[in-house]
C-alpha cells in the first residue's frame, strides 16, 4: 500500500508539472478606439489633471474600500484625505516612508463640472493615459471601467453616467501589486517586523515600482457617429521621390450601424506651411491611399538636414447628403523600414543606432509625466548626437512618443514583460496582451522603428522556446512592418528566443557586474559575444545595454570602479569593440545604460538608485557624457555626413603639424 501511494503521488506530481508546462496560443481581446485625445470642429476635450484628494489603504485590508463603499460618496466622507497631483507618482510627493513603501490600494477622487451643452447630440468619453498598476474607475458612484497594466492608455464612454450642467464626481482606485502573473512580475508576502508582521512586495528587476495616476486625464467628446480608429501605413517609391499614405478607418456609432445610410471619408494632406500636397474621397469601406509628390521623408535625427518631417492628415467623416459628422487630424511620418540578416535600414538607407537605455523617473514626480522634464531629455538626447532610445522597461507617454516624431529620434519600443520568467498560460494571455495594447496605441508614430517583446527574459528556461515563439509571433500578426527583438542578458549558448526574433539585441555589464574594474577584460569579450549571437542566428546584432555605475563628483586616478574616470574608460573599452564589430556589417547600434540615473529599491549595492546615467537625475552631465558626445557625432559624421557642432571639441594649443587634437576638424 505504501508503494502504491508513493506512485500515486509521484505520477500525481508529474501530472501537475506536465500541466504547468502546456501552454496554449489563445486568442487576445483586441483594443477599440484609442486615439489621442484632440479637439476639433466635431470634438472638445479638456483635462481632468489638477490636485485630486487621496487616501491609501490599510495594507493589510486592501479591499476595504470596495466593501465599504468609498466610491459612493466623496472619500473624505469616509477617511481623512491628503491632496495628490496627477499626473505623478503618489510615493515620494509625502514624507512618510509608508506611503513611499506602501503595497496594494489607493484611492482618489475629484470633482468636476460638465457643461450642459455636452449632454447634447453627442458622446462623452473619459480616457486615462496610464495608471500603475490596475484601476477601478466610478463616476458618481457608478463603476466606468476596469483596467490591468500600467504605462499603457484606457478609456470608456461616460455618456451616460454623467450630470449635465451639474457637479460630478470621479474616484479611483489604484492598486500596485505585482505578482507572478502580472506583467511585470513580482512576489507579494508577509514578513515579521517590530510591530508583528508587514506586507513586502519584491521584484526582480532594478528600479522602483512607483505607482499612482501616472498621465494626464481627459474628458472629451465626440459626436454620436465618430472615427473611432485611424491606422496609417507609408511606402515611399521613385527614389524616394513619391511617398504613399495607406489608411484604413474604423467608425463607432449609429450611422455606421444603418446599411441604407453610407459613409465616405475625405482625406488631405497638409504639408508643415499648411499646403495641400494630397487629398482623396474613400469608398464605403474607408480604407484607401494617399500619394504625395515630392515627398519630403521622415529621417532620423543626423541623417537628414530635416529630419523628423512630419505631415498633418486630416480626416472628415461625412453621411449621405453631404453630412459632417467627425473630424480628426493626426501627424504623419512618410517612411519606409526594411531588414536583411545583415542590416536595418530605413528609406532604403543603412542605420547604425547609437543612443540609450532610459526610464520614466525624476525625483518628486517619480514616473509622472512632466513636460518640461521631457523637453530637457529631449535637449539632451539632440546635445549628446544619439539618434535613437528603448523605451525600458515599459511603455513611455504618448507625448514622449509625439516629441520623438518631431525630433526624428528613433524609438525600440518596449512592452513592460521585465526578467520574465516561471512562463504559465495567465502570463503569456496578459504579456500577449500588453503588446496588443502597445501595438494599438504606438503603431502610427514613425519613430516607433522596433517592437521589444521584453527585457532580459530568462530565455534558458524550459518553455522559453514555445513561449517566446507565441508572443513573437502574435507581435508579427498586429504588425508585420517593423521588425521584432528583446534584449537578451543569457548566454547565447543557452538561449531558446532569439531564433523567433528578427534583431538580436543583447545586455552585458563587462567589468562591472562581470570581472568588476578588470578594463582589460571588456573589449575582446563584447566581440566575441556578439560574435557568437551572430553566428548562432545569423541575425543583426546590436548591444543594448552596457555601463557602470557612477558616482557624480568621484575622481579617482588611475580608474577605480564608481568614479567618473572608470565610466570613461569602460565606455572607451567598449568604443574599440564597437568598431571592430562595425565592420563585421552585421552589428547595428550600441545603447549605453543609462540615459541619467534613476531611482531603485532600497539595497546596500545601490547608492540612492541606480547611477548607471551618463546624466545625473537632475539632467546634468557626469564626465562620461562628453566623451559619448564626442563618439555620437562622430559616427554621424562618419556613417550619415551629419554636420558636427562648433563646441565639440574644447581648444587646447596650436602646436603646428603635431598630431594634437584640438577641434572638430580632427573628425
Amino acid at each position: 500500500m505504501a508503494f502504491s501511494l508513493s506512485s500515486l503521488f509521484l505520477v500525481c506530481y508529474i501530472l501537475k508539472f506536465t500541466l504547468a508546462l502546456i501552454i496554449l496560443n489563445k486568442e487576445i481581446e483586441t483594443s477599440r478606439g484609442m486615439l489621442y485625445p484632440r479637439e476639433s470642429e466635431t470634438r472638445e476635450v479638456r483635462t481632468l489633471d489638477g490636485i485630486w484628494n487621496f487616501v491609501r489603504s490599510d495594507e493589510t485590508n486592501p479591499t476595504q474600500g470596495i466593501r465599504d463603499g468609498w466610491f459612493k460618496d466623496d472619500l473624505s466622507k469616509s477617511m481623512p484625505t491628503i491632496p495628490m497631483p496627477v499626473p505623478a507618482s503618489y510615493n515620494d510627493i509625502t514624507t512618510e516612508q509608508t506611503l513611499r513603501d506602501h503595497v496594494g490600494t489607493v484611492w482618489y477622487d475629484r470633482k468636476f463640472f460638465v457643461p450642459r451643452s455636452w449632454g447634447q447630440d453627442q458622446r462623452v468619453w473619459l480616457r486615462f493615459g496610464s495608471v500603475h498598476y490596475e484601476a477601478y474607475v466610478w463616476i458618481n458612484g457608478r463603476s466606468a471601467v476596469k483596467h490591468e497594466m500600467g504605462h499603457l492608455p484606457f478609456e470608456t464612454e461616460v455618456t451616460h453616467l454623467l450630470k449635465y450642467g451639474a457637479e460630478n464626481r470621479i474616484t479611483v482606485m489604484c492598486d500596485n501589486a505585482l505578482i507572478q502573473t502580472t506583467v511585470p512580475q513580482g512576489k507579494i508576502s508577509e514578513v515579521a517586523n517590530d510591530e508583528g508582521v508587514t506586507i513586502i512586495q519584491s521584484y526582480t528587476f532594478d528600479f522602483f515600482n512607483y505607482a499612482g495616476i501616472h498621465r494626464s486625464v481627459h474628458l472629451y467628446t465626440t459626436p454620436k457617429t465618430f472615427i473611432e480608429e485611424v491606422e496609417v501605413k507609408t511606402n515611399l517609391s521613385q527614389n524616394n521621390s513619391v511617398g504613399t499614405v495607406d489608411y484604413s478607418i474604423t467608425v463607432n456609432g449609429t450611422a455606421a450601424n444603418e446599411a441604407e445610410n453610407t459613409l465616405l471619408a475625405r482625406l488631405q494632406i497638409y504639408n508643415r506651411e499648411g499646403v495641400q500636397v494630397a487629398n482623396v474621397t474613400s469608398d464605403s469601406k474607408l480604407v484607401g491611399s494617399l500619394q504625395v509628390d515630392n515627398v519630403k521623408p521622415w529621417w532620423p535625427y543626423l541623417m537628414h538636414s530635416d529630419p523628423g518631417y512630419l505631415y498633418e492628415l486630416e480626416i472628415r467623416l461625412y453621411a449621405a447628403k453631404e453630412q459632417l459628422l467627425d473630424v480628426y487630424r493626426l501627424k504623419v511620418g512618410i517612411r519606409t523600414l526594411s531588414w536583411t540578416n545583415t542590416t536595418f535600414l530605413i528609406n532604403g538607407k543603412p542605420i547604425y543606432f547609437r543612443g540609450f537605455g532610459r526610464h520614466e523617473d525624476a525625483d518628486v514626480r517619480g514616473r509622472g509625466l512632466d513636460n518640461a522634464l521631457m523637453a530637457r531629455d529631449f535637449n539632451l538626447l539632440k546635445w549628446i548626437g544619439a539618434n535613437a532610445y528603448r523605451t525600458s522597461h515599459y511603455p513611455y507617454s504618448e507625448e514622449s512618443m509625439q516629441f520623438a516624431d518631431q525630433h526624428g529620434i528613433m524609438i525600440i519600443d518596449e512592452c513592460p514583460s521585465v526578467d520574465t520568467e516561471n512562463f504559465n498560460q495567465v502570463l503569456l494571455d496578459r504579456h500577449k496582451s500588453s503588446l496588443e495594447q502597445l501595438v494599438h496605441r504606438d503603431r502610427n508614430h514613425p519613430s516607433v522603428v522596433m517592437w521589444s517583446i521584453a527585457n532580459e527574459p530568462r530565455t534558458g528556461q524550459v518553455n522559453a522556446d514555445t513561449y517566446f515563439q507565441f508572443v513573437a509571433n502574435y507581435t508579427r500578426s498586429l504588425d508585420s512592418t517593423r521588425p521584432i527583438t528583446a534584449a537578451i542578458a543569457v548566454p547565447s549558448n543557452d538561449d531558446k528566443a532569439g531564433r523567433h526574433l528578427d534583431i538580436i539585441s543583447f545586455n552585458r555589464y563587462n567589468a562591472w557586474y562581470s570581472n568588476t574594474g578588470r578594463l582589460d577584460m571588456v573589449t575582446q569579450r563584447v566581440i566575441s559575444e556578439a560574435t557568437g549571437w551572430n553566428k548562432k542566428y545569423d541575425k543583426p546584432v546590436l548591444m543594448s545595454e552596457y555601463g557602470a555605475d557612477t558616482l557624480e563628483g568621484l575622481h579617482l586616478q588611475p580608474a577605480f570602479v564608481w568614479s567618473e574616470e572608470f565610466q570613461t574608460e569602460v565606455f572607451s573599452r567598449h568604443f574599440k569593440a564597437f568598431d571592430a564589430l562595425r565592420r563585421q556589417k552585421w552589428f547595428i547600434g550600441e545603447f549605453v545604460w543609462n540615459f541619467a540615473d534613476f531611482k531603485t529599491a532600497q539595497t546596500y549595492t545601490r547608492v540612492g538608485g541606480n547611477k548607471k546615467g551618463v546624466f545625473t537625475r537632475a539632467r546634468q552631465p557626469k564626465a562620461a557624457a562628453h566623451l559619448l558626445r564626442q563618439r555620437y557625432f562622430a559616427l554621424g559624421r562618419e556613417v550619415d555626413q551629419c554636420n558636427v557642432p562648433n563646441d565639440l571639441f574644447t581648444y587646447i594649443a596650436d602646436v603646428g603639424g603635431s598630431n594634437v587634437k584640438h577641434d572638430s576638424a580632427d573628425l
